[in-house]
């Protein structure tokens, strides 16, 4: 069922490398975005329709100026590690995610915004006994582990939350340019492959604005 496409939406994570094909897929789709990110030079986007926020995603006053007049909100922010290695060191503060979602939830409702879109993982959760044994093992014995375990608690907080959420799992992310169709596993009745690229999964999660099969989901997308 189609559902109104937000005119105006709030983007966390726009300098990440998903983030930035969420926000040009957004603005070439005529919507009005507001951005929160730690440093507004990593903004080189110049359009009318881009506003640029800096600031801190778990400092709900950050939050509540950002979201003004955003109709939904959509993440793409992550762990992340100083390079692609899974045993690099993290870059990023290991509760960095569920303190944002808890601040999110909260400035969310007081600002009267339902819709929240955001990037989780294949393996988090219930998807778990459904990924590759090594890939599970290396999960377990890297860095990655930091990742998925806060991509869990994210989502432990978004469900109770009592917002229209969509909990977005992509397989393993790739830097293709190529935007191929998206496929969609639910409730694991099969198996993926196993990548898509960031500018397919930016465009399923534009698409998934609209959609409201996908409202209290967790759909897996692969190419």
């Amino acid at each position: 069922m189609l559902v109104h496409r937000p005119k105006k939406i709030l983007l966390l994570g726009a300098t990440g490398r998903t983030g930035k094909e969420v926000l040009k897929e957004a603005l070439e789709h005529g919507c009005k975005v507001n951005v929160l990110v730690r440093d507004a030079q990593q903004i080189h986007d110049q359009h009318r329709d881009l506003r640029v926020f800096e600031g801190d995603t778990r400092v709900p006053a950050d939050l509540r100026k950002s979201i003004a007049g955003c109709e939904a909100v959509i993440s793409c922010l992550n762990i992340s590690r100083k390079n692609d290695f899974p045993w690099a060191p993290l870059r990023t503060p290991e509760y960095f995610l569920s303190m944002t979602m808890k601040s999110l939830i909260a400035v969310c409702k007081e600002e009267g915004v339902k819709r929240l879109i955001f990037t989780s993982a294949w393996g988090v959760g219930d998807s778990r006994p459904h990924i590759p044994g090594w890939f599970a093992w290396i999960i377990d014995n890297s860095n990655l582990s930091a990742a998925y375990l806060e991509h869990e608690r994210q989502e432990a907080l978004i469900s109770q939350s009592g917002l229209d959420w969509t909990v977005i799992r992509p397989v393993g992310l790739t830097n293709s340019k190529t935007k191929k169709v998206v496929n969609v596993v639910l409730n694991h009745e099969k198996k993926p492959s196993y990548t898509i690229s960031r500018r397919s999964t930016a465009s399923f999660i534009l698409a998934s604005l609209m959609d409201r099969k996908y409202i209290h989901t967790y759909p897996v997308i692969y190419s």
